[in-house]
């Protein structure tokens, strides 16, 4: 028999609000100036995480499960994390052991908002031991100052790591630029103000950058984002117009549109078109 048990009370700004504290046993500390999209403050330890709900919270105690309701929401140091319904799992509990949440389940306009950064999706598993949020469904996205970041198939954010990964038809759009590849791999780190940024952008497969006067396509790629410099390797196609330059590698200045293109063995190979 499933014992459940429900909390619902008023509040200035919601109809019910828990407060449950983690444990994360053994986790390193963790330096305030190299935290990732989803880090806990430095030294981890029993940091509270606060449950917010319009229709309330509901205990399954045989189950280990609390349910938010919603407009949920879970906060646990500066990270927030909402959607229509949020579903903690904890383990203990019995006797004298805490409750230890380790996985956050978020159903429906699910947002992850940590500092500039946000990412939207329809369904989202947040693996708190791990550190480790993983979002799917339609209009995957995730927006800073510097560019908007979307995918097809999932949006992967590793704190340990500091990545965030994009796949499917992963995109990357920044002013009049764009770059698409299969994997889409964004490296995280502060910038001197101490504002979360996306330093590097790995692309792998299928890699497409389209700029206001050219097309460049290869096999992978690496986008210097404080620079706008990409560089595009594997079977390289330039196309300006109707010309197209095919070669090794390219060097790829978004900010001046400038392309330098390099051959295996010193070769590159193009097709110019004469002008009308």
């Amino acid at each position: 028999m499933t014992v459940r048990q429900e909390y619902r009370w008023p509040t200035p700004r919601r109809w019910a609000a828990l407060i449950l504290l983690l444990t994360l046993t053994g986790a390193p500390a963790v330096s305030p100036h190299a935290q990732g999209l989803l880090n806990s403050e430095a030294g981890g330890g029993d940091t509270p995480v606060e449950i917010e709900a319009d229709d309330g919270i509901e205990w399954l105690r045989d189950q280990r499960q609390y349910i938010a309701r919603g407009n949920a929401s879970a906060s646990r140091s500066g990270v927030v994390l909402t959607a229509d319904t949020l579903t903690a799992h904890y383990r203990g509990g019995e006797g004298d052991q805490k409750q230890v949440i380790y996985r956050l389940d978020a159903d429906a306009n699910v947002v992850i908002t940590s500092g500039d950064t946000q990412a939207e999706g329809d369904k989202g598993v947040y693996h708190i031991e791990d550190k480790v949020a993983v979002l799917v469904g339609d209009n995957l996205r995730m927006v800073n100052e510097r560019a908007t970041i979307t995918a097809r198939d999932s949006l992967e954010y590793w704190d340990e790591r500091q990545l965030a990964v994009a796949r499917g038809e992963a995109t990357v759009v920044e002013n009049d630029n764009r770059l698409v590849a299969d994997i889409l791999t964004a490296h995280i780190k502060p910038n001197a103000q101490g504002k979360q940024e996306v330093e590097r952008i790995d692309a792998l497969g299928g890699v497409h950058i389209s700029t206001k006067t050219e097309i460049i396509r290869g096999k992978e790629g690496v986008y210097e984002v404080p620079k706008q410099v990409a560089t595009v390797c594997g079977d390289v196609k330039i196309t300006r117009g109707e010309n197209q330059l095919n070669g090794d590698c390219a060097v790829v200045d978004l900010k001046t549109g400038r392309s330098r293109l390099s051959g295996g063995q010193g070769k590159v190979k193009g097709l110019i078109l004469p002008s009308q």
